[in-house]
């Protein structure tokens, strides 16, 4: 069934506005007229299935019937990425998204040479890659702050998965005793990171230097197997769903 994300509240009989891409969507890509059926969720209130109460000239009106899946959150697991070029950034916000990383963030290096960032292309890949995956919630793309700020402002409790191109342990090896908290996953830019960002993430308490293997990865390529390897060892692939903590 089609999904859509939308910001309105979701309650039993609530009328629910989606845009006017959204509506030109259910009308003219998907056919759908008025009485049809559909799923809409918005982040907090669960999964809702919604009739097509009305077809108007600028858009359509839904009116949310039944919750058929209540609020759930994937593990909370942050991405974050140094700015790369354009189509491959998109690449990873939306496989991250997909892989179930609840922020991707946008980090400049000191080695960063890349285009310009729209952030309003990011929101859409990612609500788009939400929809088609079932999740329930959409993950926070922030603006590209620099990788020193990041580390001067670090969330007290949050591990950070540094993965260094020049070595670490095997990402299984690495989080074998992990326990479920937060986490983060640093991916490195096209050039990598510089000796001295290097030497203070090795130095820091809460990171674990790991290795993504023998062959040196492109940013897109690194990304989607670094969430692969963390999800499969660490992720909600082996925890049950009633694991998995509310997001703050």
């Amino acid at each position: 069934m089609i999904r859509l994300h939308v910001p309105q509240p979701l309650s039993a009989g609530a009328a629910v506005a989606p845009t006017l891409d959204q509506s030109r969507y259910l009308t003219q890509v998907m056919r759908l007229k008025a009485s049809d059926d559909l799923l809409v969720f918005n982040g907090q209130d669960g999964e809702w299935r919604c009739t097509i109460a009305e077809v108007l000239k600028k858009g359509v009106i839904l009116t949310a019937q039944e919750q058929v899946r209540s609020q759930t959150f994937g593990p909370d697991l942050e991405l974050i990425v140094a700015v790369v070029k354009k189509a491959r950034v998109e690449t990873i916000v939306e496989k991250a998204a997909e892989l179930g990383a609840r922020r991707v963030r946008l980090t400049l290096t000191q080695r960063t040479n890349a285009d310009r960032i729209r952030l309003d292309r990011l929101d859409a890949i990612v609500e788009e890659a939400a929809e088609q995956t079932g999740r329930l919630d959409v993950p926070v793309v922030d603006d590209p702050m620099k990788l020193s700020d990041i580390l001067d402002t670090w969330q007290d409790g949050r591990r950070l998965m540094f993965c260094d191109e020049t070595g670490g342990a095997p990402v299984a090896q690495a989080l074998s005793n992990s326990t479920p908290s937060p986490w983060a996953i640093l991916i490195g830019p096209e050039g990598g990171f510089s000796p001295e960002e290097r030497e203070r993430l090795r130095a820091l308490p809460f990171t674990t230097a790991v290795s993504l293997g023998p062959r040196v990865l492109r940013a897109d390529t690194a990304a989607i197997a670094a969430m692969t390897l963390w999800q499969a060892a660490a992720g909600d692939w082996e925890r049950s769903a009633a694991s998995l903590q509310p997001l703050e």
